[in-house]
């Protein structure tokens, strides 16, 4: 940490402590309890005059002028909450899309964005932050996460946070931990051992609090090993309070507190205390802590951390008030750019991309690519200016059904292909019926079929195909059209049984409030695609760790993620794989992937060479060896250890190059990405290792081999 940051964070703590001991035993529970400042049903109490409708609302302590805590959702935007701000916010693409960037800089400017987009609007907490892992490509939430590798997405979350806090307001990591899946999400327990979580989800975790520091840690839904991860004392005391020496706060996710206890095992704060079966926090803490002294030094403790994230992050010295000016085409060019990067072109057969802008006749085929671009649904859920363009209510009867729409943002595909080919004549047709998609393919020079995939916080995913008919008709517009482009919007990989018979592939995720812009863009070559894949793509479900969702075929589908388990115990045994997620557990079974994690096609092509590293810095050339400008990024990657085959990313480093240009990069190798988590400590053993630069996991170049001496340590 900086050293400026450490100045800021030990005045932030005496000040903290300063507060604390001002503060009158009723005022020591203020802060530890939080509501849902929204009227859910017509009997819900009316929210507090100063509360923004949002997430939540925390009481503040005017006597001490401790500020109140208005939060709000989420990682991609300051959520829309049904409209009820009448305002809409600027939505950047989904955490996959931000992954497939391997930028940094560019994700910090997106923290920053949406962060100064939440101050504007009255916020002083922002839920962003998601780094859980992709453990399985059919959960539900894998768009609002950054990925499969720990350095990866530990890395870009930190950037995130740290980009939304430089706006004076307090971000989130979460979910603190091992939330892998949606299913029955309050009930699944993850078990996994302690060795196999931090060589993974936890080292994503603390990389990204390392870079980020966020005020506040939200522990997730599910269980970990047998606990409740709000009710964890191996989570949240033993691994991030005092392993880590974490100082700001734990909030619980909304509904996730089982009892008062809690506070005893790390919770700080009962946020959205009414979806809870109890308000346990506020008065029955205090009277806990009046009567047992353990309650007392926690209540001390809670208060303490939550101060400290208030005054570390500025909060009483720069107020937040409604209203705010937004410049939304400054903010809505960087979602833009966020998308342009993010773009994952899987597929360009005969060089049919880039689209020459004297294309005579295209033929735009499904996804409601007349209309919008398709978001990713649940908390995180944003909307412009006038709400969706598009919304598919998905029915039926319980609390959370009028929450849960495939809503499509105002930026519309055909409007900017049209825009892109001005000379051209476009047609759109739905894809309902797949004999009308046939013959407007036929007709045309180009067909542009839009595929979705909707997904949604609270559901996974049954399988990673398609729905609604969409293989069957891609297959059936290339062969109708040899020149088709298939271009994907979906929340994680999905299976592409037509892809030989397609002309290219884009993955374009959920793009954002700028999406169709960015996907035109790079359609006619005003961009040159650059994204690398943040997740791998499977040839099938029979290369994953597990066959199906724990609870999947046996559970009722419940938002809320407490559905009857008819006595079930649901586990989630996650040392099966342990800590080789995705790439790394196909090296380990000898597995070759549709399309492998680091993967992603230009315009031009690039070479890397004269890797050197002692296994603490590597440098290496890349060169642009094509005709283009363009960038790729610098993969590095551990590829043997002590003479056992083993692959971890250990450095990334994007790159811009003119045609024929060539840079130096240079990077840092976390020694925890080389060691074993053992009893506690970092284990590094004495021996050699290899190291490879990789084009992505599948595709590396010569090995190059370091002798590092053995050495333990600790976090």
């Amino acid at each position: 940490m900086p050293a400026a940051a450490q100045d800021r964070g030990a005045a932030a703590s005496a000040r903290a402590e300063r507060t604390l001991e001002a503060m009158t035993p009723e005022e020591k529970t203020v802060l530890t309890v939080g509501i849902m400042p929204i009227k859910l049903t017509p009997t819900s109490p009316e929210p507090p005059a100063e509360a923004v409708p949002g997430a939540g609302y925390i009481t503040g302590i005017p006597r001490l002028g401790v500020p109140a805590l208005l939060e709000t959702d989420a990682s991609l935007g300051v959520s829309y909450v049904f409209g009820l701000r009448k305002d809409g916010a600027t939505a950047l693409p989904s955490g996959l899309a931000q992954a497939a960037t391997w930028n940094p800089e560019l994700t910090e400017q997106g923290g920053w964005m949406i962060g100064a987009e939440a101050r504007a609007k009255g916020f002083n907490v922002l839920l962003a932050g998601g780094v859980n892992l992709m453990r399985d490509p059919r959960n539900g939430r894998n768009f609002e996460y950054f990925g499969e590798d720990p350095l990866l997405a530990g890395t870009l979350a930190g950037h995130a946070i740290r980009g939304v806090q430089s706006n004076h307001i307090i971000a989130t990591i979460k979910h603190f931990a091992l939330n892998g899946q949606e299913t029955a999400r309050k009930e699944v327990d993850s078990v996994i051992s302690p060795a196999n979580a931090h060589e993974s989800d936890l080292l994503a975790f603390k990389i990204g609090i390392e870079i980020g520091n966020p005020g506040a840690v939200m522990c997730a839904y599910n269980k970990v090993n047998g606990h409740s991860a709000c009710d964890n004392d191996w989570l949240l005391n033993k691994v991030l309070k005092q392993a880590w020496g974490y100082k700001g706060f734990v909030m619980s996710d909304w509904g996730a507190v089982p009892s008062l206890g809690t506070a005893l095992n790390g919770l700080d704060q009962q946020s959205g205390s009414e979806l809870d079966k109890d308000v346990f926090f506020a008065a029955k803490l205090g009277a806990a802590a009046k009567a047992d002294p353990a309650y007392a030094r926690r209540l001390d403790d809670m208060n303490r951390r939550i101060l400290w994230a208030v005054y570390d992050n500025g909060l009483v010295e720069n107020p937040v008030k409604p209203g705010g000016a937004i410049d939304f085409k400054a903010h809505g060019d960087v979602a833009e750019a966020v998308a342009r990067q993010g773009i994952v072109l899987l597929r360009n057969a005969r060089g049919v991309l880039p689209l020459a802008a004297s294309a005579k006749r295209i033929a735009v085929i499904g996804g409601y690519a007349n209309s919008g671009v398709l978001s990713g649904a649940g908390s995180s859920q944003v909307q412009g200016e006038g709400g969706a363009a598009v919304n598919v209510p998905q029915g039926g009867e319980d609390d959370f059904s009028p929450f849960l729409f495939e809503a499509y943002h105002r930026s519309v595909p055909i409007k900017a292909i049209r825009a892109a080919a001005p000379q051209a004549q476009v047609n759109y047709r739905s894809g309902r019926y797949i004999s009308e998609a046939v013959t407007q393919a036929k007709a045309a020079d180009i067909a542009i079929v839009f595929a979705t995939q909707w997904s949604s916080e609270g559901f996974d995913q049954p399988d990673l195909s398609l729905p609604n008919g969409q293989d069957a008709l891609i297959a059936a517009v290339a062969a109708a059209n040899p020149n088709t482009i298939v271009v994907l919007e979906t929340g994680g990989p999905v299976l592409m049984p037509w892809l030989d018979k397609t002309a290219a592939v884009l993955e374009a995720w959920y793009p954002g409030a700028r999406g169709a812009e960015a996907i035109a863009a790079v359609l006619f070559g005003q961009a040159n695609p650059s994204g690398k894949l943040p997740i791998t793509f499977p040839t099938g479900i029979d290369q994953l760790p597990r066959a199906t969702i724990e609870g999947f075929d046996t559970v009722e589908p419940d938002f809320a993620g407490a559905p009857d388990v008819h006595g079930q115990r649901l586990v989630a045994d996650y040392n099966i794989e342990g800590a080789n997620l995705g790439y790394r557990w196909n090296a380990g079974k000898g597995q070759k992937a549709l399309f492998p994690f680091g993967y992603g096609l230009s315009y031009t092509r690039f070479a890397a060479d004269a890797l050197k590293t002692d296994g603490a810095k590597a440098t290496a050339r890349v060169t642009n060896t094509g005709k283009r400008a363009g960038a790729t990024v610098a993969q590095l990657y551990l590829v043997s250890r002590a003479g056992k085959p083993v692959q971890r990313l250990v450095g990334f480093q994007r790159v811009e190059l003119a045609a024929g240009q060539s840079k130096a990069v240079a990077m840092t190798i976390d020694p925890r990405l080389l060691a074993d988590w053992r009893e506690g400590s970092w284990v590094l053993a004495p021996g050699d290792y290899g190291f490879a630069l990789g084009e992505d996991a599948e595709h590396l170049g010569p090995v190059t081999t370091a002798r590092l001496k053995g050495r333990t340590w600790k976090d």
